[in-house]
């Protein structure tokens, strides 16, 4: 095993090299030159949970003579992948095509997130939420959880069990949603602070401050949220900023004191570097340079934007300010589960928009991986294979008659390899999921649809 527990159980070298192809992007391509880090013929060491080496297979095997050998070539190993906005109760809200941000909310969504009321059915939608995201590669998830505390509750234990790194929180609104959805400030305080006190810091769980948006969110709802920020150092933030153009004129209209929406969280104290702003396609040049100067993160989420048709997200503007930006799948206004599958999105939609970032190979890799660990603030633990990291990886194989494999067999550099990883490869490629060294989901050759006889 990689951990390396079953080894010295037997008494033998703990270290396990995975001999395969190997992809990380360990510094920001954003502003340096060949950040992206392929070896065709790569080895990643991992001892106790760690990356110990990561390189060309002939020289980590120089190194390192008595480590067990895992020869996986064939497949490729990338970072676990980051999702830095989703949401736990809209898994199956996908597919509600033909509306903009505020109907879909009212027709579509709102009703099944009424549903988590039910905590047996809070229950049996966590289990498959989970497997979809390690199913997809996803090993860290930035998730906004339930309006209830008992079904926020269960995701968490749901989550511990499964052993993916999770942040989350109780989903707080106190109007303009329906009543059953609502708080009052004092029951959010309350039961926001038991839910940190269970689960903030347990294992690999986190804890996120979560209003819904600043137009479900009074003043005195939106202080609730500041006072637990303060309370509870170490907590992470997320909420909406600027998605939808009658959403931010709605916000205008309800917080007439505020200079614009980035203003609303400003007043509260809300805008700081463990703060996560999920969409800011909309946002103004000043907040924009706001984000930057609090250190706030952006989640961009081009599947969902298109969706919705809430906008191209500017992300040239983002990237020349400093903000930091990373990807998110946004299910259920999303279209999957899969960041793979948003890096596409993003290059796509950037290739169309008005002054659109024309995205590399490196620099989409780098969206889904290093920088959502940086926007999550766990770029120390997660993101690359730099030594002395969490092992968080995912091994990619693709079905034998896929056009995926078609595609990498015949491949002349390992950045071709990844351009094509990224436009083709989906679940059917994700073979292994591993976090901090232990496997957390499987997948067998048998469930391969190209396999199949």
């Amino acid at each position: 095993m990689p951990g390396g527990r079953r080894a010295a159980a037997r008494g033998s070298d703990p270290r396990v090299i995975l001999r395969a192809a190997v992809f990380h992007v360990p510094r920001n391509p954003f502003r340096e030159e060949h950040a992206l880090e392929a070896f065709a013929d790569g080895a990643l060491l991992v001892e106790q949970g760690r990356v110990a080496a990561c390189g060309e297979y002939s020289v980590v095997r120089a190194g390192n003579p008595q480590a067990q050998v895992r020869d996986i070539r064939g497949g490729i190993l990338l970072p676990g992948l980051v999702d830095a906005h989703i949401h736990y109760p809209q898994m199956r809200a996908i597919g509600g095509i033909g509306y903009s941000l505020l109907d879909w909310l009212e027709k579509h969504t709102l009703p099944e997130e009424v549903r988590f009321s039910n905590v047996d059915y809070a229950d049996t939608i966590a289990g498959e939420f989970l497997d979809a995201l390690a199913a997809n590669g996803t090993t860290t998830a930035l998730v906004f959880g339930a309006h209830f505390a008992g079904a926020t509750g269960i995701f968490f234990e749901r989550a511990r069990a499964a052993g993916l790194r999770i942040i989350s929180g109780l989903t707080l609104a106190d109007r303009c949603l329906r009543p059953e959805l609502h708080h009052t400030p004092e029951r959010a305080y309350r039961e926001s602070t038991d839910l940190v006190r269970r689960f903030h810091g347990s294992g690999r769980l986190l804890y996120a401050v979560t209003p819904r948006f600043a137009l479900s969110a009074s003043e005195a709802l939106l202080e609730v949220c500041g006072t637990l920020m303060a309370e509870n150092p170490g907590v992470r933030f997320q909420t909406h900023l600027n998605e939808n153009e009658r959403e931010v004129e709605t916000v205008a209209r309800l917080f007439p004191k505020s200079r614009d929406y980035l203003g609303v969280y400003e007043e509260f104290g809300l805008a700081q570097p463990h703060s996560v702003f999920a969409h800011s396609v909309h946002s103004t040049d000043h907040e924009i340079e706001r984000l930057a100067s609090h250190g706030c993160a952006v989640a961009y989420c081009p599947a969902s934007n298109a969706a919705l048709g809430s906008g191209f997200f500017p992300l040239e503007r983002h990237l020349r300010a400093g903000v930091r930006v990373a990807l998110g799948t946004d299910v259920g206004a999303g279209t999957g589960f899969g960041i793979l599958k948003e890096s596409l999105q993003a290059y796509l939609t950037q290739r169309l928009a008005p002054r659109g970032r024309p995205l590399t190979a490196a620099e989409l890799l780098y969206l889904g991986t290093r920088a959502g660990a940086d926007a999550l603030g766990l770029g120390d633990e997660i993101g690359d294979f730099t030594a002395g990291k969490a092992a968080d990886f995912v091994y990619l194989r693709p079905p034998e008659r896929s056009p995926l494999a078609a595609v990498l067999r015949s491949a002349p550099s390992a950045e071709r390899m990844l351009a094509a990883i990224l436009t083709l490869a989906g679940a059917e490629s994700v073979r292994e999921t591993w976090v901090g060294g232990d496997c957390v989901r499987k997948r067998t050759v048998a469930s391969d649809p190209y396999d199949a006889e």
